[in-house]
């Protein structure tokens, strides 16, 4: 039986300013807009409780809603609408409109609240996809540095397969700064890749101009430092993870799953104990086809991509890895699933399974 409120409040969040809207059981509206900042929102708690309102729905805009929660989390329910389960068709796009329609909704218990995850949990998944901003910022610049390398005509990236490992760089390093190729080559760290000395020396015949010189140095400079920050986030995460060591050993103990793909899965997935069975979370995440159903035939379409976008980046890594794991169950289930679907299909049907059994 649904539980209808007396009174409730819907709140449409912006960046710059909330709309609110208190709806109550007798009909009755108030309305009121109010800024962001800590002292206005203050304003807004204190118009809360002069309108004897406990009960508050936010639409979970981006981050904007984080100082919204904090100011009521003491003192008020406080629920978080997903923007998409609550969207509402109309000709007009007002934010009035928008904050009426949450409070309505609420007010009949129509809304399916978000998770929201403890401070620490919360502080975790911050660290970590602030280090998935980094290597995918670092990846930038290692395939800046590959195109303007192409551009001068060095083929170093043809005849060493990684141009930013120790050898590659010696090799990189020593061709800005216009050292002798010959000295380059007998000074190369491996041994094996001093084997390839002959195509070393054509790969690195052409020469920079000055230009490439300074971009691809500006670049090489960037990516060092952006490999310390990730230094310096990698030791937060490993102090932040002790609470939760015996889960990331088991994630870890899955093939494909290394440290940093391990923490990232526990960080966005949080409270597992919030999901009833591994075909709820797998939905959560938007790892679970379209479903369309009309005269009783079944539709299915591409997979829905709910959820956190970073948890499906992830874990499409790990699957690309765990494929590669020779005689493993989840190649045999990769290969089996691409002979029929093809290489994308497979990959992505192999990351849900990853999840699930996780």
């Amino acid at each position: 039986m649904l539980v209808q409120k007396d009174k409730a409040c819907g709140v449409d969040v912006h960046r710059d300013n909330i709309v609110a809207t208190i709806l109550s059981r007798d009909g009755t509206k108030v309305q009121e807009e109010f800024g962001t900042t800590i002292p206005k929102l203050f304003e807004f708690r204190n118009w809360l409780i002069s309108n004897d309102c406990k009960s508050v729905a936010l639409e979970s805009t981006g981050t904007y809603w984080i100082p919204v929660y904090s100011i009521l989390e003491d003192g008020f329910e406080v629920i978080l609408a997903n923007p998409y389960m609550i969207k509402h068709n109309r000709k007009k796009k007002k934010d009035q409109i928008d904050s009426e329609w949450i409070a309505e909704l609420y007010l009949n218990d129509q809304i399916a609240p978000s998770r929201i995850f403890p401070k620490d949990d919360w502080d975790l998944r911050m660290l970590t996809r602030t280090r998935e901003g980094l290597v995918k910022t670092r990846t930038d610049y290692k395939n800046k540095v590959h195109r303007d390398l192409a551009s001068a005509n060095i083929k170093l990236a043809s005849v060493i397969t990684d141009i930013f490992g120790k050898s590659g760089m010696h090799c990189l390093i020593g061709k800005l700064n216009g050292q002798d190729i010959d000295r380059i080559v007998e000074t190369i760290p491996s041994g094996r890749v001093r084997k390839k000395a002959g195509e070393i020396r054509e790969a690195l015949i052409a020469n920079f101009s000055q230009v490439q010189i300074l971009s691809i140095k500006i670049s090489l400079s960037l990516i060092e430092s952006i490999n310390r920050k990730i230094e310096e986030l990698d030791k937060e995460i490993k102090a932040r993870i002790k609470g939760r060591q015996r889960d990331l050993e088991i994630a870890i103990s899955v093939p494909g799953i290394d440290f940093v793909s391990g923490v990232t899965i526990l960080a966005e997935i949080g409270n597992y104990g919030d999901f009833a069975s591994a075909e709820q979370i797998a939905a959560y995440f938007g790892l679970v086809p379209y479903v369309y159903q009309s005269a009783g035939k079944l539709y299915t379409g591409p997979i829905t991509k709910m959820g956190s976008k970073h948890l499906r980046w992830i874990l499409v890594q790990v699957a690309h890895a765990a494929s590669k794991v020779k005689n493993s169950r989840f190649r045999r289930f990769f290969l089996r699933v691409r002979a029929r679907r093809g290489y994308n299909v497979a990959i992505v049907a192999l990351a849900r399974k990853i999840l699930c059994i996780l």
